[in-house]
């Protein structure tokens, strides 16, 4: 079904991307700058979870806005082929969406790729005779299987291509059988396949089940699968990568050559995927942090450690300011404690028992062992420890941008999203039994408003319950429990139940936001806690002058800045709105004769708060091109007459030519847009 929305016009509204035909995408699915090669503005956005990509769209800014088209199943791409782009692009047509097939919506794409990962080990080892075969399973996206084999490259992987292609047109039958341990493990080494036969004696059930594809090769399998090797698209399956995997993840065991591969229902869910894939390397923070001067990873001072750069740094900048703004507003103290502590703080605390292989080794200092944070809570305890609470106190709301270390391999280490130090937006809630409604749903709203503000409003929202073990008694549980879901329906957020998820000292909320491609990532995080009040003994002096225990709730919203920069960068592609943008304006003098007059506007811009710098020394159009590379979003162009009439002539990364005006219209604009949230 094709869907099609248009706005005010009466020209017929198409869709062809390039002169001929959209099946010229294709040729962008693995280039970094897919959109440099697109017509009208328009660039790609996808629909992504995290490991699943889920459905595509094709976007255009126009007038600073989004007009929204779909596309609801993939077969109707075909109907958008060798259109004529003249109509694209008189008329409003911008977004086209294929809505991808899941493995849990389509038990036929789940037996596909499960299929693949067989065809592709008999393939390999039709081609290696001497590769082993260790364990072949569908994943989200397609399959994968790891081989015991010399290593292959991208070349090798066309190869293996081929020989599956002449295996699935062969046709060939896939025959479930049963056979005793015994006779698995015969077949087994006669075959030589000693993975084969630690992968048996792992199996407890029995009888034993083998797949065949037809009468060539086998492997120990439950399933499912397709009929015979016929029913699958060749056309729709592709040979991905190939990576290196130690065999049951054990960096002692042996080095595996694993291959990767997609595969789809149809040709036209590949080619979506491409782009999806194509769309998700434009928007690597990695490249862009690169590209843009935004931050590095030095490895002179080690992997996993941040450098926030002048640009980077602004945003992180904006990014506390907004958070900082926000939270006192709603009665939070700020506060700032130590990187380090003694190690009994955290012997206390429990980390040293339960976290130790996420800590860094202790320091010896004058005879005492100090231990880098790796969490903020123990803090705060130690400052509401400081004097005695009375009820009337309550609740107490404590919050900081701390920083923490935590020990990661060097192989999990990736880009912003997992390092090795970063700053929790870290916040704790001091709270009797009755309170704990009300603040939850506080933490909601503040939730709310901070991720709006940075352009998030779609949020997946999990509430998991009391594991099997767990601190605390039946009633406490119950009330807390209670009183989460209780917040949740007063906000009228839907959200999902994992039934034991919680963690052992308390119900917690999870929140994942989404971003433009549809991924979603864990963000905010809310925790009741029994365990660490218990631990610490934190009391305070009820109405009738008792001691009793406060309950303690944790809570992060943005998780971590470094984290949390990764994703607005990816979201953004780089192009950061107007009041968020690390230059918001940039003049660009037409020669060197107008650069005094430039710095002179700069100066004025910045003396008014905005971010604004001066680019010279090349050809007009090389400033311009390099300043949109760079994601800026306003650009001043000065001339002799522009000098004359003390103006500047203002161009917009997404509006185009805006014209000539006024340094100080220009001016007001700007601070109009920034103060809006808005774009110029």
């Amino acid at each position: 079904m094709l869907v099609i929305h248009r706005m005010a016009t009466t020209t017929p509204i198409t869709f062809s991307l390039f002169s001929t035909s959209l099946r010229l995408l294709t040729k962008l699915s693995t280039s970094p700058s897919l959109t440099s090669s697109l017509k009208n503005g328009f660039s790609f956005s996808t629909k992504i979870s995290p490991t699943k990509i889920t459905s595509f769209s094709l976007q255009s800014r126009r007038n600073n806005g989004f007009c929204t088209s779909a596309i609801t199943s993939p077969e109707s791409i075909e109907t958008l082929v060798d259109e004529d782009e003249k109509s694209l692009e008189e008329g409003s047509f911008s977004e086209v969406r294929v809505k991808l097939p899941t493995n849990e919506s389509s038990e036929k794409l789940l037996r596909v790729r499960h299929t693949c990962a067989h065809v592709m080990a008999m393939a390999v080892q039709k081609l290696y005779p001497d590769a082993k075969v260790t364990i072949g399973p569908w994943i989200d996206n397609g399959f994968y299987y790891d081989f015991d084999m010399d290593p292959i490259t991208d070349k090798d992987l066309k190869r293996i291509k081929k020989e599956m292609d002449r295996i699935i047109g062969r046709n060939l039958p896939l025959v479930r059988e049963e056979v005793s341990r015994d006779e698995a493990q015969k077949r087994i080494m006669a075959q030589n396949e000693p993975y084969k036969l630690e992968i048996l004696d792992s199996i407890k059930e029995e009888p034993i089940t083998v797949y065949h594809i037809g009468d060539e090769w086998w492997d120990l399998c439950a399933g499912p699968h397709v009929e015979s090797t016929g029913t699958i698209n060749r056309r729709a399956i592709e040979l991905e990568s190939v990576a290196g995997a130690y065999w049951r993840g054990d960096v002692k065991r042996p080095m595996l050559q694993r291959i990767y591969g997609t595969a789809w229902e149809n040709e036209e869910q590949l080619k979506a995927y491409l782009h999806f894939k194509a769309e998700a390397l434009r928007r690597d923070h990695r490249r862009l942090g690169q590209d843009l001067d935004l931050f590095s990873i030095q490895e002179d001072a080690g992997g996993g450690l941040v450098f926030w750069h002048p640009k980077g740094a602004i945003v992180r900048h904006i990014i506390e300011d907004t958070w900082k703004k926000l939270h006192i507003e709603r009665g939070y103290s700020m506060l700032y404690t130590p990187h380090v502590a003694k190690g009994d703080l955290w012997k206390i605390s429990g980390h040293l028992d339960f976290y130790k292989e996420n800590m860094y080794d202790q320091m010896n200092i004058e005879d005492e062992l100090y231990q880098l944070r790796p969490m903020n809570c123990p803090y705060h305890i130690l400052i509401y420890k400081r004097k005695m609470h009375s009820y009337r106190d309550f609740p107490i709301r404590v919050a900081e941008l701390g920083t923490v270390y935590r020990y990661e391999l060097s192989g999990s280490l990736h880009g912003l999203f997992r390092v090795r130090g970063f700053t929790q937006d870290d916040a704790h809630i001091f709270c009797l039994e009755h309170q704990i409604k009300d603040e939850i749903r506080g933490v909601l709203d503040l939730t709310e408003q901070i991720l709006l503000q940075f352009g998030f409003h779609q949020y997946e929202v999990n509430l998991s319950t009391r594991p099997e073990k767990a601190v605390g008694g039946d009633d406490i549980w119950e009330k807390a429990t209670s009183a989460l879901k209780d917040a949740l329906d007063d906000k009228g957020w839907s959200y999902e139940i994992d039934e034991g998820g919680g963690a052992f000292y308390g119900p917690k909320i999870d929140l994942k936001i989404e971003d433009a491609l549809g991924r979603k990532w864990q963000c905010s995080t809310i925790q009741v806690d029994f365990n660490l009040p218990e631990r610490f003994d934190i009391t305070y002096v009820d109405s009738n002058s008792e001691k009793k225990r406060p309950i303690m709730i944790h809570r992060a919203i943005l998780g971590s800045l470094e984290r949390f920069f990764g994703v607005l960068i990816e979201h953004y592609a780089g192009d950061f709105p107007l009041w968020l943008s690390p230059v918001q304006a940039r003049l660009l003098p037409v020669t060197d004769s107008q650069l005094e007059y430039c710095n002179e506007v700069a100066n004025m811009l910045k003396a008014d708060g905005i971010r604004a710098e001066v680019c010279h020394g090349e050809r007009l159009p090389k400033l311009i091109r390099t300043a949109e590379k760079q994601r800026v979003p306003l650009m001043a162009v000065v001339g002799p007459k522009e000098v004359e009439a003390q103006s500047v002539t203002v161009r917009s990364r997404f509006g185009g030519e805006l014209g000539f005006m006024s340094v100080d219209d220009f001016t007001c604009r700007i601070k109009k847009a920034i103060e809006n949230r808005s774009s110029f």
